[in-house]
């Protein structure tokens, strides 16, 4: 029987760090503009697991085609290293809580929510 995954949290990377937040990873495979490694507060920068760039730049800023882009997205994510890190990403989320982090200015159309959808679908 699978461990039990900790619930997933979402936040923006430049958002201050909680102790509530647990293992904080960002999931972006660009380091935020402006943003230092010591404010950021990151556990671990998982560049892996992020969205190709060609992938990102094709639905960057367009939500009405965001169910297009988890789809691709989810299919990226079965090919390594993606899928690699995506595991280790799940094994995270069985000891602990661990909170996806992101630089989108959109909270609700990123990578880090078609990650959280994913994961808690698989999980």
């Amino acid at each position: 029987m699978r461990a039990k995954a900790h619930p997933l949290k979402l936040k923006r990377v430049y958002e201050p760090a909680d102790k509530s937040d647990g293992f904080r990873v960002l999931v972006d495979r660009l380091w935020p503009r402006g943003l230092s490694k010591e404010k950021a507060q990151v556990d671990l920068w998982l560049k892996e697991i992020a969205p190709s760039d060609e992938l990102r730049r094709r639905f960057h800023g367009q939500p009405t085609k965001w169910r297009e882009f988890a789809a691709a997205y989810a299919k990226e994510l079965k090919a390594e290293p993606a899928a690699a890190a995506l595991e280790s990403l799940r094994d995270c989320a069985r000891r602990e809580t661990v909170t996806l982090l992101f630089a989108a200015r959109d909270e609700d159309h990123n990578n880090a929510v078609a990650l959280k959808d994913l994961l808690e679908k698989t999980a």
